[in-house]
């Protein structure tokens, strides 16, 4: 017996489903999408193609034989994945329904065995497919027993040697006690509570804040209102233009506060792009290897397709054209339409800080082969090598190089959540545009206006760090010695960390040029190797596993990032309070010397 399927909203149908299901009975669901993978079985799927040319819905192509021939067989059969993994799903699934499905039993009451199981709608097997493809490393599987190890120090009778854990998978300073910004905290803390600046309480309140903090709270909220209203979608105009004015003092060219977005950190603009720019699966974006896992993570979620290119290790994680040249052409080749390039500097995992000569020939290779520049500048101030490796950025440099450039499109990415100021948790950043279309930043803002605005007290630190306190005022001299102090220390902690790698046998790390991490990579004893594949993990995972066990210090394996076959790395931040850095040090001396030891060949 069959399921007959057909479309069910449209003028022109372009495609006609019959499937006969594995036992012959029918179904009464409704209202899923033809061409979804779902969890029903089907014995075979006849398909039949009407090809019209009519006119189509703007955006569509004719259904060609080109689809026709990549899913159907000799006989005429088809299957659901076959349709899925073709451009069919990108260009047709939204016009296509079927009116009865079959569910795996012939029953029709359930959507596979584990809704059976669990009697529940939304199970693993019919939850959006993308979403199970997202994998995000500094987040995994450590992470995740790193938390559940802290629950178990808790206990009187722990059975761990070390006190606390170390969280050195993810960069975010004030958890390893990195303090504050002391302007930055008082000014958002008279934003959050307007009552003090009230003209009666201006006597007491010139005793615990400066006049400048009080003064920029007050012009702030003149422009804001009260930061627990909604500000508007692309972020408060006031703080816009002070984000402006920075990236013309920084740069020496103008910018346009109007082209410039407020976000929820970096992390939420790098998204929004990403969505914009996937119009259909086939779409590349070219990520470094190793990369920032957001990117693999995003493209992923997108249904996009990740375009490598891999940095040279052996000269200093630097980037080769001719790499991401043969990388593209590869690409091409096989038919995926190459959109953007995503370049990360100063690196993350990688530390590396791209010289001013590479940079021009990135723009230059963008612009002859026509791709967006997306570029991450999070850690542009955490330069630790500034007078050989400064930070330029791209939008300074593509400036420099004149008119012929003048129509390129180029993204920049900043955040309030590295440098010296390390405030992740307050969510705030900012993307500019330039050279991108005017109709294109219209559906950016209409992307953003979704999540009607970014969180306020963000904005503020977006303002804060791009308008910090000037020489002369009264915050001046603490501001500049918190910062100082902050740098200082995080240089003196990068030098360390990769002499306390290099130390350790079979492992090479380089010195970090900029960011907050280092990325060693680890030759591992054949027998490691082949008891973390008993134990079903990647060698560079058992090992990460087996520190934070031993240690309590949680880093991220290289796999997280991506590596070239047949090596290994993992990541570690050095972010570890300096008081603590050489007790930090020695517990992994110890902790590698032994496990060494123990599977030494």
């Amino acid at each position: 017996m069959q399921n007959s399927y057909k479309k069910v909203a449209g003028k022109h149908p372009f495609l006609n489903i019959t499937a006969t299901n594995n036992n012959g009975k029918n179904s009464k669901r409704l209202s899923k999408l033809v061409t979804y993978s779902p969890p029903y079985s089907f014995s075979s799927i006849s398909a039949s193609f009407t090809h019209f040319s009519r006119q189509r819905p703007s955006g569509l192509l004719p259904f060609s034989s080109i689809y026709k021939s990549s899913i159907i067989d000799n006989n005429n059969n088809i299957n659901t994945n076959s349709i899925k993994n073709t451009n069919i799903y990108s260009r047709f699934r939204f016009m296509f329904y079927y009116t009865a499905s079959s569910s795996e039993d012939g029953s029709g009451n359930g959507s596979g065995k584990e809704e059976r199981k669990s009697g529940k709608i939304l199970t693993i097997d019919n939850i959006n497919p993308h979403v199970k493809k997202v994998e995000y490393a500094v987040r995994g599987e450590l992470a995740i027993r790193a938390d559940s190890i802290s629950y178990e120090l808790l206990e009187p009778c722990s059975k761990y040697t070390f006190k606390k854990i170390v969280h050195c998978n993810i960069g975010n300073p004030q958890q390893l006690g990195q303090k504050p910004i002391t302007f930055f905290r008082q000014v958002v803390s008279l934003t959050q509570y307007p009552y003090l600046l009230l003209p009666e309480n201006r006597s007491k309140l010139v005793t615990l804040y400066p006049t400048d903090a009080i003064e920029r709270a007050q012009t702030l909220l003149e422009n804001i209102g009260s930061v627990g209203a909604y500000s508007h979608s692309q972020g408060i105009q006031h703080i816009r233009k002070n984000v402006a004015k920075f990236i013309e003092e920084r740069d020496g060219y103008p910018s346009d506060p109007n082209l410039i977005f407020l976000t929820q950190g970096a992390s939420s603009g790098v998204q929004n792009m990403l969505q914009i720019i996937t119009e259909h699966p086939n779409v590349g974006i070219m990520i470094p290897i190793p990369q920032y896992p957001l990117y693999s993570a995003s493209i992923s979620l997108y249904n996009a397709r990740p375009v490598h290119y891999y940095l040279n290790e052996e000269q200093d994680w630097s980037l080769d054209i001719r790499e991401i040249t043969s990388s593209v052409s590869k690409a091409r080749k096989n038919g995926i339409d190459v959109r953007a390039l995503v370049i990360i500097n100063p690196g993350n995992p990688t530390g590396q800080c791209l010289p001013l000569e590479n940079m021009r020939d990135i723009i230059d290779f963008c612009h002859r082969e026509r791709i967006i520049l997306l570029a991450d500048e999070v850690y542009q101030t955490n330069i630790y090598q500034p007078e050989t490796r400064p930070f330029h950025s791209f939008k300074k440099v593509l400036r420099s190089m004149g008119d012929a450039y003048k129509n390129f499109e180029l993204v920049s990415f900043h955040s309030i959540s590295k440098g010296m100021i390390g405030e992740c948790g307050q969510r705030g950043g900012y993307f500019e545009l330039t050279g991108i279309d005017a109709k294109v930043a219209e559906q950016l803002y209409k992307v953003a206006s979704v999540d009607l605005c970014p969180n306020v007290i963000g904005q503020i630190m977006v303002d804060l760090m791009v308008n910090p306190p000037k020489l002369g005022e009264p915050s001046y001299e603490q501001y500049k010695k918190e910062i100082t102090a902050i740098y200082e220390s995080l240089r003196r902690r990068s030098q360390k960390l990769a002499v306390c790698f290099n130390e350790l046998e079979g492992v090479t790390c380089t010195n970090a040029q900029g960011s907050m991490y280092c990325f060693p990579t680890i030759r591992l004893p054949e027998k490691l190797i082949k008891a973390a594949l008993t134990a079903e993990k990647q060698p560079d995972e058992f090992y990460c596993l087996a520190m934070l066990e031993a240690t309590g210090v949680c880093v991220v394996p290289g796999n997280g990032f991506g590596q070239k076959p047949g090596t290994w790395h993992f990541r570690s931040t050095f972010l570890p309070s300096e008081e603590l850095f050489d007790e930090f040090c020695d517990g992994i001396r110890k902790f590698h010397r032994e496990f060494f030891e123990k599977y030494r060949d």
